[in-house]
């Protein structure tokens, strides 16, 4: 049984268990090199970055979803107010294309045991669900085409164009921002109908 819920503070530990690195203190992202400055970023360390994303989940809405297998943590996704990504507000090469005020889908995160099992989409389907409860009038993300050939699960984390089309995103454009070598696409869903 596969449920995605969001990741609230009381389900943080979860998070922990799919978000945390191999080994313990090391510097991973813990999702935040788009949610805050880059000086704020590079001055965390290993053991500091868990505290500071579960503050977005105290502090306001779940910064994310957690995808759940039997019962257990599996997968992650990153979503909420592209306002909110300090990155993405100020980015250059991820343009803002209009003044909708929308969701942004910023990464995936799949344990190893709960890979090819379709889990991402269903983490994506759970992450458009709990943006649209949250009232958000759309939902973007920025996946790499791949062209047909695979894409390595270290940089999978952006998710395909094609795993957004299955859900009903549209291309909106090219970006000039690039995962693995292969360009980054805006996508968008809208959530208002």
């Amino acid at each position: 049984m596969i449920e995605v819920l969001p990741a609230t503070a009381d389900r943080f530990q979860d998070l922990s268990s799919v978000l945390a690195p191999g080994k313990p203190g090391s510097a991973a992202c813990w999702c935040l090199s788009y949610r805050i400055p880059g000086a704020e970023f590079n001055a965390l360390t290993g053991d500091e970055r868990p505290a500071r994303l579960r503050r977005f989940a105290e502090e306001g809405a779940a910064p994310g979803v957690i995808g759940y297998v039997d019962g257990e943590a599996a997968g992650w996704c990153s979503v909420s107010p592209r306002s909110g990504h300090h990155r993405l507000a100020r980015s250059r090469t991820i343009p803002t294309v209009d003044d909708v005020p929308v969701w942004s889908i910023i990464c995936f995160v799949v344990r190893p045991p709960f890979r090819r099992r379709g889990l991402s989409a269903r983490l994506l389907n759970g992450a458009v669900d709990y943006a649209r409860t949250a009232g958000a009038p759309a939902v973007e993300a920025y996946p790499v085409d791949p062209g047909g050939g695979r894409v390595s699960s270290a940089l999978a984390y952006v998710g395909t164009t094609g795993l957004f089309e299955s859900a009903g995103f549209e291309r909106v454009m090219e970006t000039a921002s690039t995962s693995g070598g292969l360009t980054r696409w805006l996508m968008r869903r809208d959530l208002a109908a």
